[in-house]
């Protein structure tokens, strides 16, 4: 069925194929027992059955793989795929999963934290830049990442979330996209006005940045309302709907 779907998106012509970032499956999408793959391994095996679509985790969550791995996994994604990964990657808020498997869930502040040093390392690893990284949160003696991505300069870098304060100015200092969720156009353009406004203090065109949203609900229940509320958005900026 998944080598269908890898199938299927490149014969329709998809840009992105994405999946989640999750140990257990959503509460509000089934039982935390029901199935749900490993993202990187599953983005792999779709590397072999997909010839030119994006691939993508939508969300990675920043405290699910130290960054100089996460780092090295994308940079092999990007290789093994023929230069078709990118990097999305938000602060993680699913709190079950990492007290069940034992990983660390420091608080919201932290997250944030971790996410900026997470970009820094992942920019440092995939440049000439093979040195040493000190940050409050993780210290690398060595960024070496060999092979490096085949993309140039680099896979694209993603980050989910709408938080006005630290969120979109970290796309702003960081980011090839923004990845929102689809409200509603006016909460929208709410977030893509913060958004330009932290660009302007990054010194940024805020056109550089891809504006995508996260659409939730099966858009075949009626795709005409869909597809009438997705051009809402795209007259806001908006290119991509997840």
């Amino acid at each position: 069925m998944l080598r269908e779907v890898g199938t299927v998106a490149d014969e329709v012509g998809l840009d992105n194929l994405s999946v989640m970032d999750h140990y257990f499956q959503l509460e509000f999408m089934g039982r935390a027992e029901d199935p749900m793959l490993e993202a990187y391994t599953t983005l792999g095996f779709l590397a072999a059955a997909t010839r030119d679509v994006e691939l993508q985790v939508v969300m990675t969550g920043v405290t699910y793989r130290y960054p100089g791995l996460l780092a090295k996994i994308v940079a092999t994604l990007d290789v093994l795929s023929g230069s078709r990964a990118a990097l999305g990657i938000g602060a993680a808020w699913y709190e079950r999963e990492h007290l069940a498997l034992g990983v660390p869930f420091p608080p919201v502040a932290e997250r944030f934290e971790r996410l900026e040093e997470t970009l820094q390392i992942v920019l440092q690893m995939w440049s000439d830049d093979d040195g040493p990284y000190d940050g409050a949160h993780y210290r690398l003696a060595e960024t070496i990442c060999s092979p490096r991505p085949l993309q140039s300069p680099r896979p694209p870098i993603m980050i989910g979330g709408g938080g006005e304060r630290k969120t979109l100015r970290l796309v702003a200092r960081y980011a090839d996209a923004c990845n929102l969720f689809a409200s509603s156009p006016t909460e929208i353009a709410h977030k893509l006005d913060v958004l330009a406004r932290h660009c302007d203090n990054e010194g940024r065109d805020p056109a550089t940045i891809d504006k995508t949203l996260l659409a939730l609900g099966n858009p075949l229940d009626d795709p005409d309302a869909f597809i009438a509320e997705m051009a809402e958005y795209a007259r806001l900026g908006v290119s991509t709907v997840e």
